[in-house]
């Protein structure tokens, strides 16, 4: 999986480009990480890493085709990865193949897979000591209704996840509400607004994610920069400023530069479109292999880097999404194949939403990702090169052993405070 930030070649020139913002976002069953300079590898099968790389950049294709022309966004690819992990195994025939297909593990063994899932809950947390990330999954299901015992296993097991049964209640909502926020260090405080009368079931995945920059933002040099908009419209924003060594690459439209966290186990890579190209076209063009090829080729330059400060938050229904990227039938009243989930019931998948918050300022980033997958029933030294974000940029931030991708997203217009 893709856990690092997009980098690329630079120039030895003064540029002003805008930057793709996208990170995914790792977790785990331990919230905090004690300080330290421990680093240690994330190892998963390359088959597993390259299908979520691969997959994230999918996701990115999709959701660029729902979303306005002027709208910032911000997902979490690991996530929605984990928690279709979850759904995964409570399906049965067309509707596994659909699920298993869309995540690019159609190769991967499920037991395979599910091994994996639980490596990432237990070594993401731990990859770098100075680094905080966490990782949890639930599953909450309604009290009158009946969960199959190997579905609740695999839960446990596999993913860690709590499982709790329920009456489904506005005391129930907000209990998956709570859930979240304290996942989240309360960046993400709601995931539920209602709980419908259909509802039997819902699947979270939570990612929460802070780390320092391995070099600060000086806050004395933040100032006003003017930030061009697509539409050719200009805005200030507080532009952050850093001068060091980074790591630069470049494909044909796009300049990348990676700036690392911490003891250097994750990063961020921020794509800065080059001349007429648009961030919308650098996102189209990324391939799992295009990244692959960034970030073998990427060298060490020394550079000015300018990244807006910056917080806001994302949220997105999927279902479109998800079916345009081949996930139809769990979606079908009456025709989905969730047998593994309960034997007796008709049960589908009502929604699949996600809700983000990233946060950028001189001393780090602060990311998390909640993904909601409710089930229902239908019975119920020269001049040094610059790269300044001062219009429409991208963002990946990952992991570097297990190429795990954890939050990815495009920032149009941002809202400097």
């Amino acid at each position: 999986m893709l856990l690092h930030l997009l980098a690329m070649k630079i120039s030895k020139k003064s540029i002003t480009v805008p930057m793709l913002a996208a990170a995914m976002l790792f977790g785990c069953t331990n919230d905090n990480v004690a300080p330290g300079n421990d680093v240690n590898p994330v190892e998963i099968p390359a088959s597993v890493s390259n299908g979520t790389t691969s997959f994230a950049f999918d996701f990115i294709h999709a959701l660029q085709k729902s979303q306005g022309a002027e709208e910032n966004f911000f997902v979490s690819p690991l996530s929605l990865h984990m928690a279709l992990g979850m759904l995964l195994n409570g399906a049965e025939n067309e509707t596994a193949d659909e699920i298993q297909k869309a995540l690019k593990m159609d190769a991967v063994a499920l037991a395979d897979l599910n091994a994996a899932y639980n490596t990432l809950i237990n070594d993401l947390p731990v990859a770098d000591s100075k680094v905080s990330l966490g990782l949890a999954n639930s599953v909450w299901y309604r009290n009158d209704f009946s969960v199959e015992n190997d579905f609740q296993s695999v839960l446990k097991n596999a993913f860690e996840s709590e499982v709790t049964g329920l009456p489904f209640d506005d005391a129930a909502k907000d209990r998956i509400n709570k859930w979240a926020s304290d996942k989240t260090n309360g960046k993400i405080p709601m995931v539920l607004d209602k709980i419908q009368p259909q509802h039997v079931m819902f699947l979270l995945n939570a990612l929460y994610f802070t780390g320092d920059w391995r070099t600060k933002f000086d806050a004395a040099r933040t100032q006003d920069t003017p930030f061009t908009l697509e539409n050719g419209q200009s805005k200030n924003v507080k532009m952050m400023f850093a001068e060091s060594d980074f790591e630069v690459g470049s494909e044909s439209n796009y300049d990348a530069v990676r700036l690392p966290y911490a003891n250097g186990q994750f990063n961020m890579t921020l794509l800065i479109p080059k001349g007429l190209n648009s961030v919308d076209a650098v996102l189209n063009d990324i391939t799992g292999e295009g990244w692959a090829k960034l970030n073998s080729g990427m060298t060490q330059v020394g550079i000015t880097v300018g990244l807006p400060r910056f917080t806001f938050k994302y949220s997105a229904q999927l279902k479109g999404t998800l079916q345009g990227m081949g996930i139809k039938r769990a979606f079908v009243e009456g025709n989905a194949q969730f047998g593994k989930i309960n034997r007796l019931a008709n049960l589908y998948v009502d929604f699949i939403k996600q809700d983000a918050y990233l946060g950028i300022d001189e001393k780090g980033t602060e990311a998390a990702a909640v993904t909601t997958i409710g089930v229902g029933t239908t019975s119920a030294g020269p001049v040094k090169p610059r790269l300044i974000c001062d219009r429409p940029f991208g963002l990946i931030i990952s992991e570097n052993t297990s190429n795990t991708i954890l939050f990815m997203g495009r920032i149009k217009n941002p809202e400097s405070k």
